[in-house]
């Protein structure tokens, strides 16, 4: 049965120069629940930054998260001594494990990316932090994240991956399944068609009981596809990893 996530249902904590859209993805399910999790997917930050913000040095415990910058360059630097720019098609996935602090500033133009949170199987693994590049502009899926003993370029420590595609007007792309693993379809930009379902940008679609098929572009599209374990084991008290919701 399909479900549909719409951007009505998202808030945003923080507005103005640095704005953040969360998506909790939890809401695609239709439940009333205090977990913003599907499975150890936990967050979505859609942000938007502006020119000459700094987000100063702050602290990761326990979540593994996903930068994926769809426009502009932020400036990362963190308490390993790594600096590098993150921009489309560089991709980078912190481990945060016991203890990780970090900071990003935006020196031209804006930002919008994505800030995604899983949570990590055990709690208090070491920290560490990876990088890849990737196409900007490729039509079919690409496998960016996977757990360990997966071929994914970049691991996370969770049973789940990532992947993502820029389907052009009219494609149509066939959606893949992992066995074991449930979708969460994220438009970041655009609109796809799923049968009757429109789903247009910062909205989701799943299907816990049959697979999705296929989806048609209706426009120039970015889609994000996380392939999750509904029932793997998961340490759930994170920075943000393990937000909850307030009702």
């Amino acid at each position: 049965m399909i479900q549909v996530l719409r951007a009505g249902n998202h808030v945003q904590p923080f507005r103005g120069p640095f704005t953040i859209t969360r998506i909790k993805p939890s809401d695609i399910l239709g439940e009333d629940i205090d977990d913003s999790a599907f499975g150890t997917l936990s967050v979505i930050d859609h942000a938007v930054i502006k020119k000459g913000l700094k987000i100063k040095m702050h602290e990761h415990v326990n979540d593994e998260i996903l930068s994926y910058v769809w426009k502009g360059t932020s400036y990362h630097r963190d308490s390993a001594g790594v600096e590098a720019e993150i921009s489309p098609g560089k991709l980078m996935m912190m481990n945060a494990g016991v203890s990780f602090w970090h900071e990003e500033k935006v020196k031209e133009e804006y930002v919008e990316m994505l800030q995604i949170f899983f949570r990590p199987s055990e709690a208090n693994l070491p920290p560490t932090i990876q990088f890849h590049d990737k196409p900007t502009n490729n039509r079919d899926w690409y496998e960016m994240v996977g757990p360990e003993g997966s071929n994914a370029p970049l691991l996370v420590r969770q049973n789940a991956y990532i992947l993502d595609a820029h389907p052009k007007a009219g494609d149509i792309l066939p959606v893949p399944s992992y066995e074991g693993k449930k979708p969460f379809l994220y438009v970041l930009s655009g609109s796809i068609q799923i049968g009757d379902y429109t789903v247009n940008k910062q909205e989701a679609v799943t299907d816990l009981v049959e697979e999705i098929p296929f989806f048609t572009a209706n426009e120039d599209t970015t889609v994000i596809l996380f392939l999750v374990d509904m029932h793997a084991p998961a340490f759930s008290d994170g920075t943000i990893s393990g937000t909850k919701i307030q009702r």
